[in-house]
């Protein structure tokens, strides 16, 4: 597992996917001596975040770290959005057709080859598109059906590839071999990118929103009082009951205890007593009605 002490730049050197996971946290190379953290907190990185990726990309760990910040995560997931749309695939789909298309241009093998690659392409979109605005559960089960478009494109090339002699001899064969390779890391890159989504940022969420409203639920509920609230702390104030109150308000007595416990909670003020000077010092009674 690697630590925040680590040097960097041995992860780099050591990891294959290294390279690709700073450059999407926006880190840069030239990292000389320093350690994980010293880089990560130079360019704003949350480390434990930075490390909960890596250590999940390298050793599929799932034991999250407690301060997992979801910013940084989501920042990390744009730029791999922005990599995947505007480099990676655009490029895959040249070498494809570089690969395919001199086999047999009269084949229709080909554009259809082409044309599964461009579903798959579409999907990959629409998957970012609600990514990105924070749709997640509308793909939750997608993911594996469109990494599995990727094998299918790999399946159909090694079975129905049209092999014709060509005048370079070795060229077409060579691209193929590239793409084939192309293909299989875009798949494993993007299965990796949807498993950082379901086993990081999905738990993550999860507990900051399950956190927050656990705190939220133990906050006092303050802010000014309603006029229906004025008009039952008065009443209280003067000794009604809730069925009293109620009959003068023309209310029910479940709406007494609503408001009444409402009124509590935005003055954080529990006793008759308290109420009774909070509404004397805000002018709610004259005095001489309490004599």
């Amino acid at each position: 597992m690697y630590k925040s002490t680590d040097k960097i730049c041995d992860l780099m050197s050591h990891e294959e996917d290294a390279i690709q996971i700073i450059s999407r946290f926006g880190l840069e190379m030239g990292v000389g001596e320093q350690t994980i953290a010293q880089v990560c907190e130079a360019h704003g990185v949350h480390t434990p975040t930075f490390l909960a990726v890596v250590n999940y990309k390298v050793f599929k760990q799932r034991a999250l770290p407690a301060d997992i910040d979801i910013p940084t995560l989501q920042r990390y997931l744009h730029n791999a959005h922005t990599y995947f749309l505007d480099f990676r695939l655009p490029r895959l789909r040249r070498s494809l057709i570089e690969a395919i298309i001199p086999a047999d241009p009269d084949s229709k093998i080909p554009g259809l080859i082409l044309r599964c690659y461009d579903e798959f392409v579409a999907e990959i979109r629409t998957h970012i598109e609600h990514e990105n605005a924070g749709r997640f559960e509308e793909h939750a089960h997608d993911d594996r059906r469109i990494t599995d478009k990727l094998t299918e494109i790999k399946n159909l090339i090694i079975k129905y590839y049209p092999t014709q002699p060509t005048s370079t001899e070795g060229t077409v064969t060579y691209t193929l071999i590239s793409v084939m390779s192309d293909l299989w890391h875009t798949e494993q890159d993007f299965a990796d990118h949807c498993d950082i989504e379901d086993e990081i940022l999905r738990p993550a969420m999860t507990k900051h929103h399950a956190l927050k409203a656990k705190t939220e639920s133990r906050k006092p509920e303050t802010g000014e009082l309603s006029e229906r609230e004025k008009d039952v702390l008065i009443q209280v104030v003067r000794g009604l009951s809730n069925k009293e109150i109620a009959d003068v308000l023309c209310i029910s007595m479940h709406t007494v205890i609503t408001h009444r416990t409402h009124i509590a909670r935005k003055l954080n003020i529990h006793s008759t007593a308290g109420l009774t000077i909070y509404a004397i010092v805000n002018k709610l009674i004259d005095l001489n009605s309490m004599e």
